[in-house]
């Protein structure tokens, strides 16, 4: 197998590991900030006592050697780690789904600010395609059951965030930002004790929340393995099968209809990503 393939196949299986993150926050039975506390805390735990056991100390000294950028990372994948269940308590899965996949626009206008790259024309292209997408899937959150502009903006600060931690892990790119991961979620999980309720999960759901960390742990260590032997439009690609394939499961499972404005705008905002990666593929074959 050729490391494009193993890439490919790696890449694949844990994007398909995180498809039922948001369904699971739908089917335990708590408040939003107690399955965010579970899922931070949990996955959190795993990765650093993992690292510890495996690395010793040498990758947290690594990432506290690139001092803000990696704090910034740190809050950016804590505080989008909260913003993401407390989305999907507020708005229906598709919204949260469709509204993060515009993380790349954000990135894109933060390395321009903060790294000085140029916001090249395809970029601009797909930035004027997926403006209009969210402006479709917010209008349609005061038209469809379950959805809510709150919610939405909250999706919208999840991408902003992330794509700062992102920005952060690349002024300081030869460093793995793994360590950081787990550190963040740990802290983000302190944060949100005091108004969360650890206990309160009803025992036939503890289960849930095991299987809820499970897969973001799985797919947390292949989408860290992945995108090592493959482009990161190769990457994109595949991502954006989560924001197609999480909707349907939660339609499939729950019921959840997304409404024909987020199937509207989500396409609009997955077809402008889709054809943005195609065409950086294309360019280098």
């Amino acid at each position: 197998m050729t490391d494009q393939a193993k890439g490919l196949l790696i890449t694949l299986i844990g994007v398909l590991f995180v498809v039922p993150d948001a369904l699971f926050v739908r089917l335990i039975d708590a408040s939003a900030l107690t399955i965010a506390y579970w899922r931070l805390t949990l996955v959190g735990a795993v990765i650093t006592l993992g690292l510890l056991v495996l690395q010793g100390t040498a990758p947290f000294r690594a990432v506290a050697g690139t001092g803000i950028n990696g704090l910034i990372y740190m809050f950016g994948v804590g505080s989008s780690g909260i913003l993401f269940i407390v989305a999907i308590s507020l708005t229906s899965i598709a919204n949260v789904v469709f509204i993060i996949a515009s993380l790349p626009v954000f990135a894109s206008v933060y390395s321009r600010i903060f790294l000085s790259e140029p916001i090249s024309t395809r970029m601009f292209l797909t930035i004027a395609a997926v403006v209009p997408g969210l402006a479709v899937i917010a209008y349609g959150s005061g038209e469809t059951h379950g959805a809510s502009l709150a919610g939405d903006i909250l999706a919208l600060g999840v991408s902003a965030f992330f794509a700062a931690g992102l920005t952060a892990a690349r002024r300081a790119r030869s460093v793995s930002m793994v360590p950081a991961v787990g550190v963040g979620y740990l802290l983000a999980g302190l944060v949100i004790l005091p108004w969360a309720a650890p206990l309160s999960v009803p025992v036939p759901h503890i289960p849930l929340v095991g299987m809820h960390a499970a897969v973001i742990i799985v797919s947390s260590v292949l989408l860290a393995l992945g995108p090592r032997y493959i482009t990161s439009a190769e990457v994109g690609l595949l991502i954006l099968l989560e924001s197609v394939l999480a909707p349907l499961l939660a339609w499939f499972v729950v019921g959840e209809n997304p409404g024909p404005y987020a199937l509207l705008g989500g396409g609009i905002v997955i077809g402008a990503l889709f054809l943005s990666n195609l065409v950086v593929l294309r360019r280098r074959a």
